[in-house]
C-alpha cells in the first residue's frame, strides 16, 4: 500500500524534466512571437517598397507620355510618317 502511494508522488527527475518542458515551452513561445513580429515588420517593408516602385513607374509613364506628345506638337509630319511606316510593317507581318 505504501508502494503505491510512493509511487503516485513524483521523483525529482519528473519534476526538472516537467520543468525543463515548461521552460523549453516558453522559450518556443517567445521565439514565435518574435518571428511574428519580424514578419509582420518585413510585410510593412515589401509594401512600402511596392508602393514606391509604383510611385516611381507612374512618374516614368508620365514622363514619357509628355515627351511623346512634345514631340508629336513639334514634329507631327515626321511622327504620321513613322506611324504609317510601323502600320505598314505590322501589316506585312500579319498578312503572313
Amino acid at each position: 500500500m505504501v508502494e503505491k502511494k510512493f509511487a503516485a508522488v513524483p521523483n525529482d527527475a519528473e519534476i526538472s524534466a516537467e520543468v525543463e518542458a515548461g521552460t523549453a515551452k516558453a522559450d518556443l513561445e517567445n521565439q514565435l512571437a518574435e518571428l511574428r513580429a519580424e514578419i509582420s515588420r518585413l510585410t510593412d517593408s515589401v509594401s512600402a517598397i511596392g508602393s514606391s516602385a509604383k510611385a516611381v513607374a507612374v512618374s516614368e509613364v508620365e514622363v514619357l507620355t509628355e515627351r511623346l506628345r512634345d514631340r508629336i506638337r513639334d514634329e507631327p509630319v515626321s511622327t504620321l510618317l513613322a506611324i504609317a511606316g510601323v502600320s505598314f510593317v505590322f501589316g506585312l507581318l500579319a498578312r503572313r
